[in-house]
């Protein structure tokens, strides 16, 4: 049997990506062709949409701000769309510091960055367990997506994988894929320096570490982190086994 695609090649978004095939508990691999996610469906071809319908995609988890939604709306049709808005916070902190008449440099926006992630799991746990809510009714074909598909979504995606097992260097490893396969559309469309944008646009273990950091010394672990916070205790963490991995 052929192994599925990891990457799902669309015209219209560049980060759509196949959680399948990673190793979680007791040895059992993720479904293929379940969980997914990506960057924004706005762009869509029609070809794309006809892709995505064969994959059988039912379902959207949007974790897009309003202004964000307005911009580039959903364009798959016959999807149910649910919106888990959590507004981007980085870049009115990087405008903002400029406003202030302070230099922008990399490792400022870095900062910026693990910031960003850390909010994740102080403000944002009841945005990523409605997530959880959702996987939790069925294992219709699922998307959760914000615009780039990195942060929000690169967080939600490892908080998945570690609630099915997956260990977390390779859970690591999935989150920075979005360095291979995530293109920015209109590269001079911002006006932040070109250090600071080459930070925003990509991703770094850093980012990823700052919020499961914040989750181990904070919250008391992943496992008490998704019990408490995100409403996944070990009945729901066995409901997800049985949805999302190979018997």
């Amino acid at each position: 049997m052929n192994t599925p695609s990891r990457l799902v090649p669309l015209s219209g978004t560049t980060n759509f990506r196949d959680l399948g095939g990673y190793v979680g508990h007791d040895g059992r691999s993720v479904k293929w062709r379940k969980l997914f996610r990506s960057d924004h469906l706005g762009a869509l071809s029609s070809e794309d949409i006809g892709t995505l319908a064969d994959l059988g995609l039912a379902r959207v988890a949007d974790f897009r701000g309003a202004v964000e939604r307005e911009a580039q709306a959903c364009a798959m049709p016959g999807v149910t769309v649910h919106s888990l808005a959590i507004d981007p916070s980085v870049a009115q902190s990087m405008k903002a510091h400029l406003a202030s008449g302070q230099q922008l440099n990399a490792q400022d926006t870095v900062r910026m960055m693990e910031n960003t992630y850390r909010a994740f799991v102080h403000h944002q746990s009841h945005r990523f367990a409605a997530l959880f809510a959702l996987l939790l009714e069925s294992d219709q074909a699922l998307v959760f997506h914000c615009t780039a598909g990195k942060d929000r979504t690169g967080f939600a995606a490892a908080m998945i994988l570690l609630s099915l097992g997956v260990p977390r260097d390779v859970v690591m490893q999935d989150y920075l894929l979005t360095n291979d396969h995530y293109k920015i559309s209109d590269p001079g469309a911002s006006d932040l320096p070109r250090e600071a944008l080459q930070v925003l646009w990509r991703v770094q273990d850093t980012f990823l570490n700052a919020s499961l950091k914040a989750v181990d010394t904070d919250f008391g672990g992943v496992q008490n982190y998704l019990t408490e916070h995100l409403r996944v205790g070990p009945r729901e963490q066995e409901r997800l086994a049985e949805l999302y991995l190979q018997a």
